[in-house]
């Protein structure tokens, strides 16, 4: 009896659909240093680019989406998901200062359903182009017998470019310097395991519709990221010096990531009564019989990235940052301490 890769399982016709699906929307993504290659095995970029930099240092990251694509696969939205892996990854590279250049993606699914791989990378390309990097190549990978037919993850990896005396981090920070926070689109990617688990021990689904939220409880759930690392290279820009560090706000909570950008001489002192908690959270908490505590460690609370900032400049940078379109505010300041981060 004779077999076959598709018998097995594996429709390489409908991934080479699923590419020629993607290429107009993964062309908008990109840069004048990306260089073709004909063959496609490999994305290449113009690294004479770094000849106007003194001692440039490349940065790299890595991430995914977690389970939030599994409501994505609930919901059948496809589409949305790729900005949440742009801004896990290209958001982490702009916290030290540097420039995201390009970025590729991974795709495992049970079944290719070119459509739904278009829009997952399309939403990856154009996520790519809001960070002002370019996507320059991915893989698609079938699984079936691993992964079920409407199954999925994606994963994906970025690098960026920063001079090195340019560096942001900890060994810029200061006692007495403002700590400015930038507000969340919503949950964004992190906490979706005790998102699910809420939504499987109480009254809450998907198609719930809070007052609160004016909408579907998965539309709002299903909300991407917001990816921040243009404003946060125009913050750099445009205070001359004034950004000490950033922390992105992702697994762990606002103060425990904050915490990773203080010196060991240094605390953050944040003020709850500085912004009011977005009502989804509220939502989760209640529903789920979540303590404050564990709402702290797991979700953003509203705050997706911080700036750390001299105070003389934070005025100037909350301006910045308002105009280009993100709610931003004084969230806290910094004090001599032990590198720890709490609310007064």
């Amino acid at each position: 009896m004779s077999t076959s890769y598709e018998a097995a399982g594996v429709d390489i016709a409908a991934g080479e659909r699923a590419v020629e699906l993607m290429k107009a929307r993964v062309a908008r993504s990109r840069r004048p240093e990306v260089v073709d290659d004909a063959s496609g095995f490999a994305g290449l970029f113009d690294a004479s680019a770094f000849l106007k930099y003194r001692r440039p240092l490349l940065a790299t990251s890595t991430d995914g989406v977690g389970t939030k694509v599994d409501l994505a696969r609930r919901l059948g939205i496809y589409d949305t998901i790729g900005h949440d892996l742009v801004g896990m990854v290209l958001d982490d590279l702009a916290v030290c200062g540097a420039e995201p250049l390009f970025m590729t993606d991974y795709i495992a699914c049970g079944k290719v359903v070119p459509e739904r791989i278009a829009d997952i990378v399309g939403g990856i390309a154009e996520g790519c182009a809001l960070a002002g990097a370019a996507l320059v190549g991915g893989e698609t990978a079938e699984h079936p017998g691993l992964l079920g037919e409407d199954e999925f993850d994606v994963a994906g990896a970025g690098t960026g470019v920063v001079e090195a005396g340019e560096l942001l981090g900890p060994d810029r920070v200061r006692p007495g310097d403002a700590v400015i926070a930038m507000a969340s689109s919503g949950i964004h990617s992190n906490g979706y395991s005790l998102v699910r688990h809420i939504l499987a021990h109480s009254d809450l689904t998907l198609d719930s519709r809070p007052d609160e939220l004016g909408r579907s409880l998965g539309e709002e759930l299903l909300t991407p990221t917001r990816i921040y690392a243009r404003d946060m290279l125009a913050l750099i820009d445009g205070t001359d010096g004034g950004v000490h560090a950033f922390a992105h706000i992702t697994g762990g909570g606002l103060a425990n990531n904050l915490a990773r950008s203080l010196p060991g001489t240094v605390d953050a002192v944040l003020r709850r009564d500085s912004w009011t908690v977005p009502p989804l959270f509220e939502i989760l908490r209640a529903h789920g019989d979540v303590p404050q505590s564990e709402m702290d460690k797991t979700f953003n609370l509203g705050v997706g990235m911080v700036a750390i900032v001299a105070a003389d400049a934070a005025d100037a940078a909350i301006r910045l940052l308002n105009d280009r379109g993100v709610p931003s505010w004084l969230l806290g300041e910094t004090t001599p301490g032990t590198g720890t981060c709490d609310y007064a």
